[in-house]
């Protein structure tokens, strides 16, 4: 688990999303991986996006990537984010093959920078939610 603020605000868990969110609360990445072209995608959906399958089945993700691109916020959206300004927010791109938007914790945060590698760690939020998170790999 990362070593950052347990306050933030809990996400909100969409009904398609499930394994998704209880895998990050036992520590765990996963992601649907479709069984008519093998395409890992991200977010949940319904259908892949790649051949129209509704066949999918939710696997686990190495949580192994790349920062494809990353800004630093230094103003908070809203005032539960104000006591870690600056933090980065990047989109990894995983081994697996597609992005994901996350924050980047840790030692480092706010040097990393695009084609740095990171590995996911998992946030606490709220009462029983966890976040997965990034931080720089070796860190």
């Amino acid at each position: 688990m990362s070593d950052g603020p347990t306050d933030l605000p809990a996400p909100r868990e969409a009904p398609d999303a499930g394994p998704y969110w209880q895998a990050a609360r036992e520590d765990r990445l996963v992601m649907q991986n479709c069984y008519g072209c093998g395409t890992y995608r991200f977010f949940p959906s319904l259908l892949c996006p790649e051949c129209g399958s509704e066949e999918q089945v939710w696997g686990p993700c190495s949580g192994r990537g790349t920062i494809y691109s990353l800004t630093t916020v230094h103003r908070a959206p809203s005032p539960a984010f104000r006591k870690i300004v600056p933090y980065t927010v990047a989109l990894i791109e995983l081994e697996e093959g597609p992005r994901m938007m996350t924050n980047i914790v840790g030692e480092g945060r706010n040097e990393a920078a695009i084609g740095d590698a990171v590995e996911v760690c998992f946030e606490a939020r709220g009462t029983d939610a966890k976040v997965p998170q990034f931080k720089l790999a070796g860190a």
